[in-house]
């Protein structure tokens, strides 16, 4: 199979595998290393089919070999960070595919709200993690992490500082200002429609009577048509009642 590979991907490597999991199992280590004949560092990654949390629904693993007090040393899976990417064409694929797909009936508005939720389901979901992580560090439970503790430093030094009546202020006019846009931008969208309501009903109304007035002039033309037919009969009747009448009297005479 990976000949077969190999012959139609030539330029693509194999560097790990990946199953649904959704968690590690104790045979997994043993696939692990049967991927150590392909790479050295073979990744294996967990995809989660039906994922309860937002973000990224895949985690990826190295084997690292750890040494117990007696000597003995066994394999273990350690977590790295990933990140999900795709190729220039794959992207181009897929965004014409979402632009088919697009919904016209879902404003730009809807979208952005629902986008915000949803980054901010995400963040406390993160919040929440980080959480649960520090209880099992003051517990004693897990090893402390510095590169984890120096980002969160880096977080919470980024996080302004709502004490000050200048920046408490400054947050107020900002947040005013966008709701005001977003006011007069529903207020414009809402005059829009209704006229273009009124336009509509306008355009339906000069159709139908027009089409009555189509209808009204057939059925006038028919009636003429019909009447000159009538009188066209009535003179030949009489034309007829005439030479019969003169034909009767030619007889008497002889």
């Amino acid at each position: 199979m990976f000949a077969m590979f190999k012959k139609i991907n030539a330029r693509e490597r194999v560097v790990g595998w990946y199953s649904t999991g959704p968690k590690i199992k104790q045979c997994d280590i043993d696939i692990h290393q049967l991927f150590h004949k392909y790479h050295p560092t073979p990744v294996y990654v967990i995809i989660d089919a039906h994922p309860a949390d937002l973000g990224i629904p895949t985690k990826a693993y190295v084997s690292v070999e750890q040494v117990h007090e007696d000597g003995t040393q066994t394999l273990n899976f350690q977590h790295i960070p990933s990140e999900i990417g795709a190729l220039e064409a794959e992207e181009v694929g897929v965004e014409h595919l979402l632009r088919d797909i697009k919904d016209t009936s879902i404003s730009t508005l809807a979208t952005q709200v629902s986008s915000k939720m949803l980054s901010l389901r995400s963040l406390v979901t993160h919040l929440q993690d980080l959480r649960e992580y520090l209880e099992l560090v003051i517990a004693k439970k897990l090893p402390l992490n510095q590169k984890i503790l120096a980002q969160m430093q880096d977080m919470f030094n980024c996080l302004p500082n709502l004490l000050d009546e200048n920046l408490v202020r400054s947050f107020y006019v900002k947040t005013n200002d966008s709701m005001l846009v977003i006011y007069l931008s529903a207020l414009v969208r809402s005059v829009i429609a209704l006229h273009n309501l009124i336009n509509n009903k306008i355009i339906n109304r000069d159709a139908e009577r027009k089409a009555d007035e189509k209808l009204s002039g057939v059925k006038s033309t028919t009636t003429k048509t019909g009447e000159k037919n009538g009188d066209k009969d009535k003179t030949t009747e009489n034309k007829d009642k005439d030479a019969t009448a003169k034909k009767k009297k030619k007889k008497k005479k002889k």
